[in-house]
């Protein structure tokens, strides 16, 4: 028997509406260290965006390290292979592949490519060993992938779309060839971090992969003779073919969409070729995520009264205070209204993440709101709210408190003259 973890999105450095989230990157960190202690693995697979950002700060760069030098000394044997995803600084991320080796880690966060453009898809094989040294499986460390890293396919419908499967074929192939010489028995387990075809995104808090949104794979890219398929990039855990291919979610909520995502990691285990079982082990939440009003928007006045009537834990310290984002029905200008929600939940164990202003009209599917359009005074309106909600439309997310403090600085300039 030979058993994988699989996990992907952590996006360690994130920036969630003002706030900083390492406290809950922290726990899990220390969560996925004592199950990696007590249930003892071979190997650990991360399937991308384990930063948030290219330019990590050194606090997340610092968590991640420390978690790698726990993870191996603590877990004697334990293998780890990590690839980039979108969020991620491939290059950046791979650039102590040359240390990290000599650990039992490998980092693949590129794709090479020589003068004549053909990829050497060799470098993302990772043999995959057993307590007793024998090589148990092939990992195909494929990260997160642009269309410049994609072979060029003659006839291509989706010059994008058919260079990933070309390039999955390939390395497929390729670690055929391995495995024949190292273990005919090994089993083949792909990493990917990209949109597959029929997968939920999550709204606010996944990008885009491509440019015009052409980017979701078919299942049918994996080749029939992969045993596994463990994917990034999609926020909540699902899986598809069976349960052959996976994406194992984020281990904490990345917006309020994710908010009743049940969070967790893979636990794969493999027969010689084939996996034999699949086990899904819960992360616990460290801080919680509320909606008010939970189902949608209402008058100012009733989330006032629900903040009230909030049952809450007051011994909590302030790292596992929940975020609120707080759902007011649009009614025309009200300059006082952010101030009336900061007053209500002054005092409170909350956190207040953002005050978002919507239309009672709703779209029938999913979370998606329909904008209201109303003809008002602008002078009537916080200059601070008209940023916001145009921070909003622009870029899809509240703006965190560095921006706020910038904006607010701008508008103190202009009130001196």
């Amino acid at each position: 028997m030979f058993t994988i973890f699989h996990t992907a999105d952590w996006h360690l450095g994130q920036s969630f509406c003002g706030y900083d989230r390492d406290y809950e990157h922290c726990c899990f960190l220390d969560w996925l260290l004592a199950e990696l202690q007590s249930q003892r693995p071979d190997a650990l697979i991360v399937a991308g965006d384990v930063f948030d950002s290219i330019n990590p700060s050194a606090v997340a760069q610092k968590r991640f390290y420390n978690f790698l030098a726990k993870a191996c000394t603590t877990s004697q044997g334990l293998q780890i292979v990590l690839t980039a995803g979108n969020h991620d600084a491939g290059a950046r991320l791979e650039a102590p592949a040359g240390l990290l080796e000599s650990f039992n880690i490998s980092v693949v966060g590129t794709v090479k490519q020589d003068e004549t453009g053909k990829i050497d898809v060799t470098r993302f094989l990772v043999p995959l060993k057993a307590q007793n040294g024998s090589v148990q499986a092939i990992a195909m460390a494929v990260p997160f992938l642009r269309p410049s890293d994609v072979p060029f396919v003659d006839n291509a419908a989706d010059p994008y779309l058919d260079g990933v499967r070309e390039l999955y074929r390939q390395t497929t192939e390729a670690a055929d060839v391995l495995r024949t010489t190292l273990n005919p028995n090994a089993a083949l387990i792909a990493l990917g971090h990209c949109h597959l075809q029929g997968g939920e995104e999550s709204r606010d808090s996944e990008r885009r992969l491509v440019i015009g949104g052409a980017e979701a794979i078919r299942p049918d890219a994996f080749d029939p003779q992969i045993a596994y398929v463990a994917l990034g990039h999609l926020h909540r855990a699902q899986q598809f073919d069976g349960g052959r291919i996976r994406y194992s979610g984020s281990p904490i909520p990345l917006s309020f969409a994710e908010a009743s995502y049940r969070h967790q990691i893979s636990k794969l285990t493999f027969k010689t070729t084939q996996l034999i079982s699949a086990e899904e082990i819960a992360i616990p939440r460290t801080a919680m995520l509320l909606r008010i009003p939970a189902t949608g928007p209402a008058s100012i006045d009733d989330v006032l009264a629900q903040i009230e009537a909030l049952q809450l834990a007051h011994n909590l310290p302030p790292e596992q205070h929940p975020f609120v984002e707080v759902r007011v029905t649009e009614e025309g200008p009200d300059p006082l209204r952010r101030r009336r929600v900061e007053q209500a939940i002054e005092g409170k164990p909350l956190r207040l993440a953002s005050i978002k202003v919507e239309s009672a009209k709703r779209d029938a599917k999913a979370d998606v709101v329909t904008a209201a359009t109303p003809h008002v005074d602008l002078k009537a309106i916080d200059p601070e709210d008209i940023f916001q909600d145009a921070w909003r439309e622009k870029y899809g997310n509240d703006p965190d408190m560095r921006v706020l403090e910038a904006f607010r600085e701008i508008l103190l300039q202009e009130a001196r003259g």
